[in-house]
């Protein structure tokens, strides 16, 4: 915006300064000229006023230009000039003026005792254009100052519009990567104000929906307990204590379930939490290791010296390290190798997970796609994961085979 309103600005200039200098110029040039010739002819005429007298070579002394008299008869004196064809036009009893070689002559008629005389000044080239070309420098240099000048204001105002239009769209931006405190500063024209206005009021408008959706999921999430504490009376009441046993494992998992939904949607509401990533990752490794011990996988894990705070929840990182890991178990065959990486990042930390399984296709990160009959909802959950930290999430096949799936999460 900044650029054409700088370009918009210098042609409406430029057009202008063109209308007012080149007309400018002309007219400095005709009265240069028509100065030049007034001086010649004036000359002329004083010389003319000598003609036939004594005072006449004093008084063509006084004339500083070439000054040439044709006296009747055919004799003349001063510089020597032809006589042309003006000059016998002039001998008529006619002031004349005409073009010749390197400049113009002036010529006067003046009558003498012996009949008509001609007086002729010389006016060169130089004389009818002089201080024109220094005057027309100045014109140039007046137009590309006011241009330059009209640039850097245009700019200056172009700035002032958007600079706080930027600051909106840094705004969006952090909104839409799920910042809700973002917050716009008004500034600027009043329309750009009431852009930010709208914007700050519409960020707060989401931000009570997410907190009331996520309280209404708690809420129906919590309506599920009568139910299941019903379900566990009638487990204690079977007479088989196995059977029992089973059933009140069932229902203690489903309710620590349903707890852990309200805890989360609750979670969510209060804001964005953080954890140690190289805590959390080493202990969901740790865990899958036994499976991976019964199927002779091997696995390798590189985790870093210290702790690593990332901008997700210890539950939510578990829950995503689960999805990934849990891909590989049910995506590869037993036997094959997988290598779970936690590195610093300058943003925060990548993690790497890669297995030596057939690998699959990326359309797989598309919400409910699977290449292996699941809900294809795990790389979904750490694609969400990742961007819910503000990193983002990206699958590629290693040059020696399988798959290789980085996520990157913002530091906290």
């Amino acid at each position: 915006m900044r650029r054409w309103l700088a370009l918009l600005v210098a042609a409406t200039t430029s057009l202008v300064l063109i209308a007012l200098l080149v007309p400018m110029a002309l007219l400095i040039r005709a009265v240069a000229e028509n100065g030049a010739m007034g001086r010649a002819t004036a000359a002329a005429e004083s010389v003319a006023v000598a003609v036939g007298t004594p005072d006449l070579e004093l008084a063509m002394a006084q004339v500083p230009r070439p000054v040439t008299v044709f006296l009747p008869g055919g004799r003349s004196v001063g510089v020597a000039a032809p006589r042309t064809d003006a000059v016998r036009l002039a001998a008529t009893g006619r002031s004349v003026t005409a073009v010749t070689s390197g400049g113009r002559e002036v010529l006067v008629s003046a009558q003498s005792s012996g009949g008509t005389a001609v007086i002729r000044v010389f006016v060169p080239d130089t004389e009818l254009t002089k201080g024109v070309r220094e005057a027309w420098l100045g014109l140039l240099v007046l137009g590309i100052v006011l241009v330059v000048l009209g640039i850097v204001l245009a700019d200056r105002l172009a700035l002032a519009v958007t600079r706080p239009v930027d600051g909106l769209a840094r705004v969006s931006h952090r909104l839409a990567g799920g910042d809700l405190t973002a917050r716009a500063e008004p500034g600027g024209p009043p329309e750009v104000r009431s852009v930010a206005l709208a914007l700050n009021h519409l960020a707060g408008r989401i931000d009570e929906l997410l907190v009331a959706e996520r309280e209404s999921v708690a809420d129906l999430s919590h309506r599920l307990r009568t139910p299941l504490t019903g379900l566990r009376l009638d487990a204690e009441s079977l007479r088989d204590p196995e059977e029992a046993a089973r059933l009140q494992a069932r229902v203690d998992a489903l309710e620590r379930a349903v707890s852990a939904v309200i805890t989360d949607a609750r979670r969510r509401s209060a804001g964005r939490a953080s954890c140690d990533a190289a805590a959390v990752v080493g202990e969901r490794v740790r865990f899958w290791s036994v499976l991976a011990e019964d199927q002779c996988r091997e696995v390798s894990i590189s985790l870093p010296d210290g702790p690593l705070p990332v901008a997700v929840s210890a539950e939510e990182l578990a829950a995503c390290v689960d999805a990934l890991l849990g891909n590989v178990f049910a995506h590869t065959p037993e036997g094959a190798s997988m290598a779970v990486r936690l590195t610093p990042h300058p943003s925060g930390a990548v993690l790497a997970v890669e297995d030596s399984g057939p690998g699959f296709d990326p359309e797989l990160l598309e919400r409910g796609n699977s290449g292996g009959g699941s809900t294809g909802l795990g790389l979904d959950i750490a694609r969400r994961t990742a961007e819910s930290s503000g990193g983002h999430l990206a699958v590629s096949t290693p040059e020696g085979g399988g798959a290789r799936v980085e996520m990157v999460l913002t530091g906290a």
